[in-house]
């Protein structure tokens, strides 16, 4: 449910209500009774509650895991480069 701003034009009063989007605004302050006007306010934005949205969100730790998978890459990867040197020199 929507929170919507109200300031009243006689004593201005500031509040704030619950209000489904279907309901029509209020016309009368709770405090001196006179006319209020619904304030346009910025919202609050959307938030993204849980895991895995964005990479610099709390994700669990690898305990050390991603320096281990980038060494694997990286012997596999110079493995695969000097394999196919020696494919070439065979070729040639």
């Amino acid at each position: 449910m929507p929170t919507y701003e109200y300031e009243c034009s006689n004593c201005n009063y500031v509040f704030e209500e619950f209000q489904l989007i279907t309901e029509n605004p209020l016309e009368k302050c709770p405090k001196c009774s006179g006319k209020v006007q619904r304030l346009i306010n910025g919202g609050c934005g959307i938030l993204f509650k849980g895991s895995g949205f964005y990479i610099t969100d709390s994700k669990k730790k690898d305990s050390g895991r991603s320096e281990k998978k980038s060494e694997t890459t990286k012997v596999a990867s110079e493995t695969n480069i000097s394999e196919m040197s020696k494919s070439a020199e065979k070729t040639a």
